[in-house]
């Protein structure tokens, strides 16, 4: 690009032109460029965000290619609700052999989930459910294998039983729910219905294995229990035996199982010599007392009614004979039938009393006869009881024996009864809380985890590609960079703009452009190249306008440059954008410009401003002459003040 002279000034008084190179300071470059921030990175990731998605859409195709081929897998789901059982019901625990370890409700639990998942249960419900059918049914068959069958090639070899329980622990699983007793059990097949049907058998055997394992518990507890019952009986009636046999020899009788008969007649003597010594006693006071005192003082006589009213009878007699011989002589005769009446009466009186002193003197003979007998009686029987003392402690040691055999044999009789009752009472301690259903949507292959996996997987793989590509470019990819890598300065900064061909432009061009100014004039498509043609204040215009500003103050004697050169190692990377919009810029402050377009591989300056191409810098380069109508290389725009030198349309073959 060079700035003509102005017309209408003498040649000589024009100033000469010179070519010299700007040189702009340099900012200081002394400080040590900081590091990436990351609104660095943001804004690499924000200019590369296509391929950014690119690399997302390619994730996510994976991701489904991958899932496509999966077959799909569906888990049926159970819960199941184990309880503790009362071990002790009527004092089990203390006729069982054998006791489980204290622990807690937890590791019950985690011990009825392993027994759930063991290889003995999962081998009787196949064997329920039909063998290797059902193996294979709950096991389902792959997308692969279904492949073989339809290409006609050989099937794979049949899995083995031990195979068959391997894989199918494999797709079961079970876990406790925690801070419950609940016990949630899953299983994978191909085929929901196997599944289902699966989990179902697994709980009813599972239920019917903890009670056959109770009852055997059960009956080798009670057979061990009945044998031992049976040995106690055999010691009790040996015991008993050698018992008999014992007192037998020693000639010992005993009552009630308890007493030895000569102890018990002893006991029985000594009480009775005890009542006659008292007895005794008694009457020998009485006897005393009726030989010293009075006889109408005695007990005896007192409490008799007939001398009790012979005696009144006396007395009133006595009292009247007192009356009489008061008044009358002793030979009278009232006198006399009074003594008559009084001595018929005390005769009698006289042998009733001698009779009761009689009777309390043999009363006290015969009970000091009685105990003198029992006394000799008591200490015979002592001596019989003293023989048998020495053959009653062997008795007594056998007789403990005895009992404490009996005492075993009903203790233990007892608690097998028990036994029998507390097994009687089956309970199982595993409720079915949820049965296992048909599962409508398989969980394998998970097209949306998948594919949010593949999202995020060609995210991070497109991130570090655009940063290991950011890295590794050397390009200048934004403002700044010229002055930090090639210590130069930087004159101006043009915004991002594209161009826009074909419909597109055309409707573009049509509406007025993207800056919503005047449109500019020329062919559709070149709002980029004409940009500065618009009179208005838009941000690409005003980007050429600063940037020319910088480039016409940049010399340090304050001199304008006269030729501007712009070159590029790429093509397309912006320079007949940049050369059109400051020959406009300059146009637009009065200055003469002139264009030379020397891209000979591909011209376009004549297609921006619309001028001819049939001579230009080639052909006159070639040193042909311009065609008629023409005076030179040099071609006036529509522009005013503006002029393009163009290639020429023998430019690429005088550039080769």
């Amino acid at each position: 690009m060079k700035q003509l002279p102005e017309p209408g000034k003498p040649e000589e008084a024009r100033l000469p032109v010179r070519y010299e190179y700007v040189e702009v300071p340099a900012p200081d470059s002394g400080a040590e460029p900081e590091g990436p921030t990351l609104l660095d990175y943001w804004r690499t990731l924000k200019r590369n965000k296509g391929a950014l998605a690119l690399f997302a859409l390619g994730g996510v195709v994976a991701a489904v290619l991958f899932s496509l081929p999966q077959t799909p897998v569906y888990q049926a789901k159970m819960t199941l609700e184990i309880l503790n059982l009362n071990e002790n019901v009527l004092n089990r625990r203390q006729l069982e052999p054998t006791e489980a370890p204290a622990g807690s409700p937890e590791l019950d639990i985690r011990t009825q989930v392993r027994i759930l998942q063991s290889e003995a249960l999962v081998e009787r419900v196949l064997s329920k459910l039909g063998g290797d059918q059902a193996a294979e049914k709950a096991g389902g068959r792959s997308r692969v294998s279904a492949w073989r069958e339809a290409l006609g090639l050989k099937p794979p070899a049949e899995p083995t039983g031990e195979a068959r329980v391997s894989q199918t622990l494999g797709n079961l699983k079970a876990q406790v729910v925690p801070q419950t007793r609940l016990v949630e059990v899953k299983y994978d097949s191909t085929d929901p219905r196997a599944a289902a049907e699966f989990l179902n058998a697994l709980a009813a055997e599972f239920i019917e294995q903890n009670l056959e394992v109770r009852w055997d518990t059960t009956q080798k507890t009670g057979q061990w229990l009945t044998k031992q019952l049976q040995d106690l009986k055999i010691k009790l009636e040996k015991a008993e035996d050698e018992l008999q046999q014992y007192a037998r020899t020693a000639g010992l009788i005993f009552t009630a199982e308890k007493d030895n008969v000569a102890e018990q007649k002893l006991r029985q003597l000594q009480d009775e010599l005890l009542k006659a010594q008292a007895d005794r006693a008694a009457k020998q006071a009485r006897y005393e007392q009726a030989r010293t005192a009075p006889p109408e003082t005695l007990p005896e006589i007192l409490e008799d009614p007939t001398l009790r009213s012979s005696g009144e009878k006396l007395t009133d007699l006595r009292r009247e004979l007192a009356e009489l011989r008061a008044a009358y002589t002793p030979s009278h005769p009232k006198v006399l039938k009074v003594q008559a009446q009084i001595a018929a009466l005390e005769g009698p009186f006289e042998r009733q009393r001698q009779n009761v002193l009689a009777r309390i003197a043999n009363e006290y003979e015969a009970a000091v006869r009685r105990e003198k007998l029992l006394a000799r009686d008591y200490e015979a029987q002592s001596r019989v009881v003293n023989d048998q003392a020495a053959r009653a402690v062997h008795y007594n040691i056998l007789k403990r024996e005895v009992d404490t055999q009996r005492s075993l044999y009903e203790a233990m009789l007892q608690r097998v009864k028990e036994y029998g009752i507390a097994s009687a009472m089956q309970a199982s301690n595993v409720r079915v809380v949820d049965k296992a259903k048909p599962p409508r949507f398989p969980y394998k292959p998970n097209y949306p985890l998948n594919s949010a996996l593949g999202l995020m997987l060609g995210l991070m793989l497109g991130v570090g590609f655009v940063l290991i590509r950011e890295r590794a470019d050397r390009t200048i990819q934004g403002p700044g960079e010229v002055s930090l890598w090639l210590d130069a300065p930087e004159l101006g900064v043009i915004p991002c703009a594209h161009r826009h061909s074909g419909l597109l432009g055309y409707y573009r061009h049509r509406r007025g452009g993207e800056d919503g100014g005047k449109r500019p004039e020329g062919k559709p498509g070149l709002e980029v190249e004409l940009a500065t043609a618009n009179r208005s204040g838009a941000p690409l215009a005003e980007s050429f306008r600063a940037t020319l500003t910088s480039i016409l103050f940049s010399s340090k004697n304050g001199h304008s440059p006269k030729v501007l050169v712009f070159t590029s190692p790429s093509p397309r990377e912006g320079k007949t954008t940049l050369v059109s919009n400051l020959g406009l810029a300059l146009a637009e402050i009065h200055r003469r410009v002139l264009l030379v377009d020397a891209d000979l591989r591909k011209p376009r300056l004549h297609e921006i401003f619309e001028v001819p191409n049939d001579y230009g810098l080639g052909e006159f380069l070639d040193g042909e002459a311009p065609p008629e109508g023409r005076e030179g290389v040099i071609v006036e725009t529509r522009h005013p003040r503006l002029f393009v030198a163009p290639a020429g349309k023998q430019a690429a073959a005088s550039a080769a």
